[in-house]
């Protein structure tokens, strides 16, 4: 008899294929976020548990499921997890990694062109009115070339973002991380800097790090203040790592010249404040979305799943 499995959402049909052909599989019907309460319910005789990034897999949770062995995270994070109430029941617990390095690089080298160039701010100005041609003045942005990016964190978009900026558009890079990184430092003749420094010398600041308690609000109200009134930015590691408020202040006092953002400190909620401002870029969360890094996403998933229950080990157990 095949395992029980529940997937909370849809996922690219290589990663479903999988999980169809080797469990016994039990999809959320509906295609939005499944509530706490719903997730407890569905999960009673599960074995197996296929979660997003946004599914609340917490205690209570996994006290409701007293069959499970294996809960794979589609997604790198893994912040959704309370990982020692996992660990105290032996449960498993993955997530994705490497396979959305570039994907995510690319957004957030996207959101820092977007946002030096003005571009999604030109595109609505030019939708509402009839153009009446070229004007020396309308919508200047910043220039690249010669500027200089700090990139906060070290992992492996951290540096694919830092290989971006300084191969492909010959900027300058300072970066903060736990570690020091020689291959970044080798590759993009990048130097680390303390947070302060790297902020106040930054004309582009691109966030990559983990949410730990410890990057929680790394910026906040005191390390916006050291920015400079022409810097931008970046945020595609997860929201609550900026005080979303106090970056709502910064720029509406023009205090910045502009954000990018993928990721959002209540996630899904969006304040309407910031959805207002002209000088912020606002994705919906889609850092990893292409159909190639989404599909490899969902097979490594699904593969972390069944590798548990078939009784092997995990490629990417992280609890």
């Amino acid at each position: 008899m095949l395992p029980p499995v529940f997937l909370t959402r849809e996922i690219p049909e290589e990663g479903m294929r999988i999980l169809r052909e080797r469990t016994s599989l039990t999809m959320f019907p509906h295609d939005r976020l499944i509530a706490k309460t719903e997730l407890v319910d569905a999960v009673r005789e599960a074995e197996g548990l296929l979660a997003m990034l946004t599914d609340p897999v917490d205690a209570d949770v996994i006290s409701a499921a007293p069959k499970l062995k294996v809960i794979a995270n589609c997604a790198v994070g893994y912040n959704n997890i309370d990982l020692d109430a996992a660990r105290a029941r032996g449960i498993v617990v993955t997530n994705t990694p490497g396979v959305l390095t570039d994907a995510t690089a690319d957004i957030a080298f996207a959101l820092l062109i977007s946002c030096a160039r003005r571009i999604v701010e030109s595109d609505r100005w030019l939708r509402a009115r009839d153009f009446d041609g070229w004007a020396p003045m309308l919508f200047r942005g910043l220039d690249l070339a010669g500027r200089t990016v700090g990139i906060i964190g070290g992992g492996r978009i951290g540096q694919a973002m830092a290989r971006r900026c300084a191969l492909g558009f010959g900027m300058r890079v300072i970066y903060r991380s736990r570690n020091r990184n020689e291959e970044m430092e080798h590759a993009c003749n990048a130097h680390a800097a303390d947070l302060d420094t790297l902020l106040r010398e930054s004309d582009f600041v691109s966030l990559h790090v983990p949410l730990t308690p410890e990057t929680r609000h790394m910026i906040g109200a005191r390390e916006l203040a050291l920015m400079n009134p022409s810097a931008v930015l970046v945020n595609t590691a997860r929201g609550p790592v900026v005080d979303e408020q106090a970056l709502i202040a910064a720029l509406r006092e023009h205090r910045i010249f502009a954000a990018g953002l993928d990721v959002y400190e209540f996630e899904p909620a969006i304040p309407g404040e910031l959805k207002a401002l002209d000088n912020v870029v606002i994705l919906p969360h889609i850092g990893s979305a292409s159909f190639e890094t989404r599909a490899r996403m969902a097979v490594m998933a699904a593969e972390n799943v069944v590798a548990v229950l078939e009784g092997r080990e995990a490629m990417n157990r992280v609890g």
